[in-house]
């Protein structure tokens, strides 16, 4: 297990089995939703100052054309990019998003 007193430390990432590899991914309400209930076992585990200060990543086929709404979901503080790391154009359209 982890200490909590590194649990703030830490980021989590979420990827749902469903988009592994498949390059599918969550509408902003099932991330937000995803990420909500795994801020909520971090808060029943830890308390609510530790269960904030976790990052949670989204990482299901993040790219340039849905970054912007992934990341206003609640609770989603990140992304973990994969594939569209890989090309330049794609990458930066990721981390320039408005």
């Amino acid at each position: 297990g982890v200490a909590a007193g590194s649990m703030g430390k830490l980021t989590v990432a979420y990827e749902p089995v469903w988009a592994i590899g498949t390059g599918r991914n969550a509408t902003p309400e099932q991330a937000g939703a995803a990420h909500t209930h795994l801020r909520g076992v971090l808060r029943r585990l830890y308390g609510d100052a530790i269960a904030q200060s976790v990052r949670i990543q989204y990482g299901g086929s993040v790219k340039p054309d849905n970054i912007s709404t992934l990341m206003n979901a609640p609770d989603v503080d990140g992304a973990l990019v994969g594939g569209a790391s890989l090309k330049v154009d794609s990458f930066l359209g990721i981390v320039r998003f408005k």
